[in-house]
């Protein structure tokens, strides 16, 4: 699996926010990308899922050698690319039981579920991230803490079993253990089939889970691209330094 987006621009409300970005992540392989608040980072992971709001205005996405760049969120999906959403929304009246039921079901159309196993799968994977089994009858996010709706999309992620994975600053809104539980589990997921993208502002998750990749957006445009030590020099000297680059 192979994610490649070449020379995409993107704007929101007829506001140029990506510029010409380029990048390249394949299975078995970690990248983060950061900068600072407002550089294009939640845009970039909304345009790659297909958020309507968002529009295409130059360049390409690549998907396991398929172009997808105007494909729609759900015919990503099945193509294995899943995004953990900064700020997941609530959906009221639809059980967290159906939601993954029926995305699953969507995603794996040629597998038969049996209802009752399909929920023992879910209870297991609650128990994995921390969530009370009794979370499988409730809403979609409905009264979720922002802790327990980043939970929520881990727990989607290893139910869903997708292959090129975004994370959008999955780490924000965690204390330490539940941090560290993220962490595990996205440790456990890895495989050479899956790719990640973190999308963080800090270091604290890059500590656990280490980047092979680093790139840093500003201004809509990716300024540097290194490895772990350039996320360490952020860390020590923040973003400023980088107008030089830029």
């Amino acid at each position: 699996m192979i994610l490649e987006i070449r020379n995409l621009s993107a704007s929101v409300e007829d506001k140029q926010i990506l510029k010409d970005v380029n990048l390249k992540i394949g299975g078995g392989e970690i990248h983060a990308l950061m900068g600072p608040n407002g550089a294009g980072k939640s845009t970039l992971g909304n345009v790659l899922i297909g958020h309507p709001d968002y529009k295409i205005t130059g360049g390409q996405i690549i998907l396991d050698g398929k172009d997808i760049t105007y494909a729609t969120p759900e015919e990503r999906a099945r193509a294995g690319l899943f995004l953990a959403f900064q700020s997941p929304v609530a959906v009221e009246g639809v059980r967290i039981s159906t939601f993954l039921r029926i995305a699953y079901s969507h995603l794996h159309p040629d597998e038969k579920i049996v209802i009752s196993e399909f929920n023992k799968r879910i209870k297991e994977a609650m128990k994995t991230v921390g969530l009370d089994e009794s979370f499988i009858s409730r809403s979609v996010n409905d009264g979720f803490s922002g802790g327990e709706r980043k939970r929520f999309e881990i727990l989607q992620m290893l139910i869903l079993k997708p292959k090129m994975i975004i994370l959008d600053e999955i780490d924000s809104g965690l204390d330490v253990d539940a941090l560290r539980m993220v962490a595990e589990q996205l440790k456990k997921y890895f495989s050479k089939d899956v790719g990640y993208l973190i999308i963080t502002h800090y270091q604290r998750i890059l500590k656990d889970i280490e980047p092979q990749f680093v790139h840093v957006l500003v201004n809509g445009t990716i300024a540097i691209n290194g490895d772990k030590s350039l996320s360490d020099k952020i860390e020590e000297n923040g973003y400023d330094w980088l107008k030089e680059v830029a």
